[in-house]
């Protein structure tokens, strides 16, 4: 178990020094983490109080009161009274700055600097062209683009303006968009001609094109050229980029908007039913994703920034936020990490000396593939920090990122939140000691529990995540479905998030996340986690990737089937299953060994390197699957059918 794992990571003097964790502390006289996390959460309003006050957010307005939670945790609204604006915390009042905001690569190497200057020119541009659609405050507008400078500079147009931006995953299939578009109502549409990714072109605006021919309402769509530009074209609704944008004004001053103005629609990623729409502010996400990049990652302007992501989901329009509110350097890349060479990661680290690296356990598990050396060529000695999220890590996967990238020298600051909340319920600090896999604790301001079956409190034991006070960057409900809202986050324990993760906190008040709660294995009473199973497979040195379902069991309830991609040169065999089921069976019990081993080349995946267990359950027991719109990697479908 966790609580036995030894702690194997104590910040540095140095970093304890230029820490803004640690500053706080100094400043509120306080000695220890816990000690600050206790006072963080004893009067949330008082704390949020400070909070913005210590990350600079700029008013137009002051708020008259931090917070009403009057009609209850789900309906509090925050920083009442005052008006802001996120494009004018982020861009506007940096535009004197000689830092770089944006800073890109593509895969074939071509790189662009854009300054704060550059960046608010280009923001004011096209949010000039927003308006000479008729677009203005709460008009909804979606981004469908990869992962090149004018995605940010969109973002940030549909802030300036007050329109509420939708980020969409560029690779998703019409249908998928066309939902998004027609649950959002989106009126206009900022995309490219095409993307790029592994040497090839993705034809972006050929499935957009399919996808408004379900659509209603459009004003008009902005086409940025990322390729040849021989696309088909609709002059009623069509305007490049290079045309429309860029013979606009560069001076647009940024909507003075009310503290609750909608800014975000993000949508989840639809992996376990509809898509949900989840609804987030302008000063929730200032306050909530500055808190976390300040204190979590000491983000500033020193900051050179890259988590590998996509717009389309969360982290995308977080770090865009959290970096550019600190006048930081975002670091953007458009394509894989392992493409065109096994190093491409590490050497771009290298070449723009990135200070912090933010990147799913599946990613690096991809890497690891590769073997120590690749990354062991790049010292990366401007790394800082290394973050990650979105999955469980196993404690392999954990150990090589921290000593194979960040040498030993850089914690892993290994968040877990989620759409819904715009940000982390759950991270560590960078002022306090690590174990693998662990997710430090609550997050400051964050009063995160672990319940049992009966709602309470439970400690060396595995239960549900939940919050039980509000939080600014709170979604305010599911697009068109309250029902929903109310029904998933407060219907279990009333006044309670129960935000659908299973959590454990150890003996040392360490935490550690073990999956979906909706993914839990259940065998003759048992409940595993699909992640217990997959992190047994991983410690075998044949393993590369691993995948564990519940199936239907008419003896004990249910089964597990798991699924195993091996190393580069092993072959399958019935040994090598044999010993697999063995090595499960010798480190989770006899009674809770799997019903098969099976192999195959690929794993299913969403852009954000997620493992669809839901998409390989369907395969395994021959379901339908019309829905693939979250699908990154759609021949692991075959694969998956064809596995042995």
């Amino acid at each position: 178990m966790e609580k036995c794992e030894p702690i194997i990571w104590r910040p540095s003097e140095s970093l304890l020094h230029k820490s803004y964790a640690a500053k706080l502390m100094h400043k509120l006289n306080i000695s220890s983490v816990p000690e600050l996390w206790e006072w963080s959460v004893r009067d949330i309003g008082a704390f949020w109080d400070l909070i913005v006050k210590e990350i600079g957010l700029d008013w137009f307005k002051p708020y008259e009161r931090v917070m009403d939670d009057s009609k209850g945790i789900e309906n509090t609204q925050w920083f009442v009274g005052g008006k802001i604006n996120i494009a004018h915390n982020c861009v506007d009042r940096h535009k004197a700055s000689p830092q770089t905001a944006l800073l890109w690569e593509a895969e074939d190497g071509s790189v662009r600097k854009i300054s704060y200057l550059e960046f608010s020119v280009l923001v004011a541009q096209a949010a000039n062209g927003l308006k000479k659609m008729g677009i203005g405050p709460g008009d909804s507008v979606a981004i469908i683009m990869p992962m090149v400078p004018e995605v940010v500079v969109q973002l940030f147009a549909c802030f300036k303006v007050g329109a509420v931006a939708i980020p969409i995953f560029s690779g998703f299939g019409s249908d998928a968009i066309a939902y998004r578009l027609t649950q959002g109502s989106a009126k206009a549409i900022f995309l490219s001609d095409i993307a790029i990714r592994r040497g090839k072109q993705i034809e972006v605006k050929s499935v957009v094109d399919q996808a408004c021919s379900q659509v209603t309402g459009l004003k008009g769509r902005i086409v940025f050229r990322r390729g040849n530009g021989r696309c088909a074209w609709d002059p009623k609704l069509d305007h490049w980029w290079h045309e429309y944008v860029l013979n606009q004004s560069d001076q647009c001053p940024s909507e003075v908007l009310e503290s609750e103005s909608h800014s975000l629609i993000i949508f989840t990623s639809g992996t376990t039913g509809k898509p949900k729409g989840t609804i987030h502010t302008h000063a929730g996400v200032l306050a909530q994703v500055g808190k976390e990049h300040r204190y979590a990652f000491n983000t500033d302007s020193t900051t050179r920034f890259f988590w590998f992501t996509d717009i389309g989901w969360m982290m995308g329009p977080w770090e865009m936020i959290g970096v550019t509110l600190f006048g930081g350097t975002l670091f953007l890349y458009e394509g894989a990490p392992d493409y065109p060479t096994p190093s491409k990661l590490w050497e771009m680290i290298e070449r723009h000396q990135l200070t912090v690296l933010g990147i799913s356990p599946t990613a690096i598990r991809l890497l690891m593939r590769y073997g120590d050396q690749e990354a062991q060529r790049f010292p990366m000695k401007s790394l800082q920090l290394l973050g990650s999220t979105g999955e469980p890590w196993d404690p392999e996967s954990y150990l090589w990122f921290f000593k194979n990238v960040g040498k030993e020298r850089c914690p892993i600051i290994n968040i877990s939140g989620g759409t819904e909340i715009m940000g982390c319920l759950l991270s560590p600090l960078p002022v306090q000691p690590l174990k693998p896999c662990s997710v430090g604790g609550p997050g400051l301001g964050i009063d995160a529990d672990v319940f049992d079956e009966n709602g309470q409190s439970v400690r060396e034991g595995i239960g549900h995540l939940v919050c039980k006070k509000p939080i600014p960057s709170m979604t305010k409900g599911f697009l068109n479905d309250r029902h929903r809202y109310q029904e998933t986050y407060f219907s279990r324990w009333q006044g309670i998030w129960y935000h659908g993760d299973w959590a454990h906190v150890d003996s040392d008040n360490f935490w550690f996340l073990h999956g979906r709660s909706d993914d839990t294995i259940k065998i003759a009473g048992k409940r595993v986690g699909p992640m217990e199973f997959e992190a047994a497979l991983l410690d075998h040195p044949s393993v590369s990737e691993a995948a564990a379902i519940a199936v239907p069991d008419s003896l004990k309830g249910e089964q597990c089937v798991c699924f195993v991609v091996l190393k580069p040169g092993i072959e399958p065999n019935a040994a090598l299953r044999k010993e697999l089921k063995d090595q499960v069976m010798q480190i989770l019990g006899k009674s809770l060994a799997p019903k098969e081993v099976k192999f195959t080349s690929l794993l299913p995946k969403t852009r954000s390197a997620k493992i669809l267990r839901s998409l390989i359950k369907k395969i395994y027991l021959g379901e339908s699957i019309s829905d693939t719109a979250s699908v990154e990697n759609l021949d692991s479908i075959e694969s998956i059918k064809n596995a042995s």
